[in-house]
């Protein structure tokens, strides 16, 4: 039984009101990825209210994270606790009416439905292109709103893509990028960015489960410069668009020349990742970013990348990596997206 009162300056501002707060109440909203964007959103959602939460996420809390991902501590790092556990622990103690269910594990195209279908809305707190890909996938084959987000550096955006009335995620971003972008491992993050944009998306998410006007605009802020910028997404709709137009759902099929790949090699310590659709790395403007977080040796033809004594990322022209020093396909692929930017 929800006590009302705990929500009562929420329930005097207009927007929400006594009939919004009820409405939160049988909300239910998946977060994949639970570190700087997706606990800044979970503690807001929890704290607002919404009934049910989802927290997805792969990893486990390093030290690392404490200078960002706001629901974490150094006990949570001592115990070598799972984010989505962790997150989970503290949430309850803010707000135990509040049902969260913690999924420790990848989200792929084996379970992506399973797990996100069924939510009235989505928000994305990943750091990697391919995942932000399925989730488009999903919003518009279930119909499912979702709230984009990312945060670099002192850089910060969000948008809103609701299927069938927005431009979707595709429609924005129509191919992978082939260098995968900066991350915060290789280029760092300011904490304030990932605040004000992981509260931007909960506002959003709020307003989505509430059927309010949300942004149309995919909104880019600089903490560092002051600055700020609002590319208008309204005619931003590909008439061609694969997912959207066509409801080609390439990131949910095996088959699909986008997807990647992550296989074991028999014998060796080593996990193969590679992708169906032919791209070529640059791989001295590689090299300059990974210099800073550990040896960085290569030719015209490879680039190896060690960030420590246990661990080395080879990386070829074509795009193809080995990640040396696991078997594990979960350990290798977080791996890749913490230091080449998937």
């Amino acid at each position: 039984m929800n006590d009302l009162g705990r929500y009562s300056r929420q329930i005097l501002f207009s927007g929400i009101g006594e009939n919004g707060q009820l409405k939160l109440l049988k909300s239910k909203v998946a977060i994949v990825g639970v570190g700087a964007l997706g606990t800044v959103c979970a503690n807001h959602l929890v704290r607002s209210g919404v009934g049910y939460i989802r927290l997805i996420d792969r990893d486990v809390v390093d030290l690392s994270n404490l200078q960002r991902q706001t629901l974490f501590n150094e006990q949570d790092v001592s115990l070598n606790l799972p984010k989505a556990v962790a997150a989970k622990n503290r949430l309850n103690s803010i707000n135990s009416t509040v049902k969260i269910d913690a999924a420790v594990t990848d989200l792929n195209l084996d379970n992506a439905e399973e797990l996100l279908a069924g939510f009235d809305v989505i928000i994305d707190g990943t750091d990697n292109f391919m995942t932000r890909y399925l989730i488009n996938d999903v919003s518009i084959k279930y119909g499912i709103p979702w709230v984009h987000g990312a945060a670099v550096s002192s850089r910060g955006m969000f948008t809103v893509i609701k299927p069938g009335i927005t431009p979707c995620y595709r429609c924005l971003f129509p191919h992978v990028p082939a260098g995968r972008g900066e991350t915060c491992d290789t280029i760092g993050v300011l904490s304030p960015i990932t605040d004000i944009i992981g509260s931007f998306q909960a506002m959003e998410a709020i307003k989505l489960l509430l059927g309010h006007v949300t942004s149309t605009n995919l909104e880019q802020i600089d903490i560092w410069d002051t600055s700020f910028f609002s590319m208008d997404t309204k005619e931003g709709k590909n008439p061609q668009c694969p997912a959207c137009v066509k409801f080609q759902f390439d990131f949910l099929d095996r088959l699909s020349t986008v997807q990647e790949t992550y296989s074991t090699l028999c014998g060796r310590d080593t996990v193969q990742i590679y992708f169906r659709e032919k791209r070529e790395r640059n791989l001295q403007r590689l090299s300059e970013r990974l210099k800073q977080n550990g040896k960085v040796t290569g030719n015209q033809y490879l680039l190896r990348f060690a960030p420590d004594n246990e661990i080395s990322i080879v990386v070829f022209k074509d795009g193809r990596v080995l990640v040396h020093g696991t078997d594990d396909i979960i350990k290798a692929k977080s791996l890749f997206s913490k230091y080449i930017g998937n």
